[in-house]
């Protein structure tokens, strides 16, 4: 059985202060969990102080992006090699903040992730549609061509987490219900089958991504395919990222 992964984005949220707050909080309640994998993802400007409070912890630390070069004239961008200095063991990349806001498309991502890996980090890699491809009927061509693009045979699939986040759930109040969630997720899953064969299908983590709370966490996570969440703002409330984590331990019991 897949072990549940979940990982907080904490966005452009949380001074040094509040960060260490925050964790120290988490540590407190987390201390004896150990049903399911659990990152937390702070800005660039948090990061070693939040490693130095996970110290001697089973809370992983995440970065929220990186650039696709180790370094070089690239002002404002940070390298992968930095995030593992830093303390990161995970990145995310690919998030549909950084697509929508910032332009990112599926060219740069696909350079992104094998630069991250080569560094030491493992990925999060995120995908999905907005509401206008969803209501097209575009969901799974959306879904194909960013799993195509991007993701190669090449790649090592044990190192990648999938991160499913529908567009039109995040930061809206909107969720997908979990039989979208499901259908979405399981079509995700035969891709990933198709690319590197059944076992790495049966094993790879496929989070769901896109305004989960505590109170639509169990059925989420209830669902066969769903394997975690990547969670935004419940993620700022340690007992509401806390509530989410023992979801998921409970769906996988």
């Amino acid at each position: 059985m897949r072990k549940p992964f979940v990982a907080g984005n904490w966005k452009m949220h949380k001074a040094l202060g509040e960060a260490r707050d925050l964790v120290g909080s988490l540590k407190a309640e987390l201390a004896s969990e150990t049903r399911v994998t659990v990152a937390v993802c702070p800005p660039f400007t948090a990061l070693t102080v939040v490693a130095a409070e996970l110290q001697g912890t089973a809370i992983r630390l995440g970065a929220q992006n990186c650039y696709c070069e180790g370094r070089g004239a690239f002002t404002g961008e940070i390298a992968p090699a930095m995030l593992r200095d830093a303390g990161c063991s995970h990145v995310i990349i690919g998030h549909s903040e950084r697509r929508q806001l910032f332009g990112e498309r599926n060219d740069l991502l696909a350079r992104k992730i094998p630069a991250a890996l080569e560094a030491g980090l493992d990925v999060i890699y995120c995908i999905g549609e907005t509401l206008e491809q969803r209501e097209a009927g575009q969901t799974r061509d959306v879904v194909a061509a960013q799993l195509d693009e991007v993701l190669t045979r090449e790649l090592d699939p044990t190192r990648l987490t999938l991160a499913y986040e529908p567009v039109w759930a995040i930061g809206t109040g909107r969720t997908a219900t979990p039989e979208q969630a499901q259908e979405v997720h399981a079509f995700v899953r035969q891709k990933v089958g198709a690319l590197w064969g059944p076992a790495a299908a049966e094993a790879m983590t496929i989070q769901y991504g896109g305004s989960v709370k505590p109170a639509n966490a169990a059925s989420l996570m209830a669902c066969p395919d769903v394997d975690g969440a990547l969670v935004g703002g419940a993620c700022l409330v340690a007992d509401d990222f806390v509530a989410i984590i023992r979801a998921a331990a409970e769906a996988a019991a």
